[in-house]
């Protein structure tokens, strides 16, 4: 009986085809290197921080640090190179120094040591690689001061209007402990730093706080208890 599948072909395959395959193979091959960095950190006024660096290569033979971002020698803080000698460059305050692991250690950091920094690593063969990261440098808050323009009102009559002291970034508003749950009759500014009630309710009555906070601290006022007459 006569077979109904084709015929297979025999013979060399059409060089085009062999060297599409070869081209894809090596597209998906291809090694993927991770890209240097600083890794971006917050820190308190006053206390030491360390800027490691990520996706480190393995042969590392030095470093050479920079205040802002690029090579430039007038930015230049310190350079760790062979033999571990540690060099001090123009931007150098005497509170930094570059540890073993290439990481930069800065002692006692100012609200002036925010900015970006510059890492150079130098590998063997000449090669070397630059990254950057963030550094931010903040003063843990102040426990803030609510001011009322009045505690005891009547119902449906008087406004209130609270005020939180504070220069911190982000403020946030409590009632009995808890997050407030905002009504039509509340608004805030649009810093979140005065709570106005117009008109007040019996269900306002309670205690309110207002809480402030930073990257690297947070603080809440006073409770100040709202009565309500009706």
């Amino acid at each position: 009986m006569d077979s109904l599948s084709a015929p297979i072909r025999r013979g060399p395959v059409p060089w085009n085809l062999f060297l599409l395959a070869v081209s894809l193979l090596n597209f998906w091959s291809l090694p993927t290197t991770a890209q240097l960095a600083i890794v971006s950190t917050n820190a308190v006024k006053g206390k030491d921080v360390i800027l490691h660096i990520r996706n480190m290569p393995p042969d590392f033979r030095g470093f050479t640090w920079y205040r802002g971002q690029g090579a430039n020698y007038k930015h230049k803080i310190a350079h760790l190179g062979t033999f571990l000698r540690h060099k001090t460059g123009p931007a150098h305050s005497g509170r930094e120094k570059i540890n073993f692991d290439g990481s930069l250690l800065i002692e006692s950091v100012t609200l002036k040591d925010t900015g970006i920094y510059t890492v150079a690593v130098y590998l063997k063969g000449y090669i070397k690689q630059i990254g950057f990261g963030q550094l931010n440098v903040y003063e843990p808050v102040r426990v803030p001061t609510l001011q009322a323009s009045n505690t005891t009102v009547t119902e449906n009559k008087d406004t209130v209007v609270l005020t939180c002291c504070t220069n911190a970034e982000s403020t946030q508003w409590f009632f009995n402990g808890t997050n407030l749950r905002m009504t039509e009759r509340m608004k805030l500014s649009s810093n979140d730093r005065t709570l106005t009630i117009d008109p007040v309710s019996r269900e306002d009555t309670g205690k309110y706080q207002c809480g402030v906070s930073n990257p690297i601290s947070c603080a809440r006022s006073v409770p100040v208890k709202l009565n309500v007459k009706y």
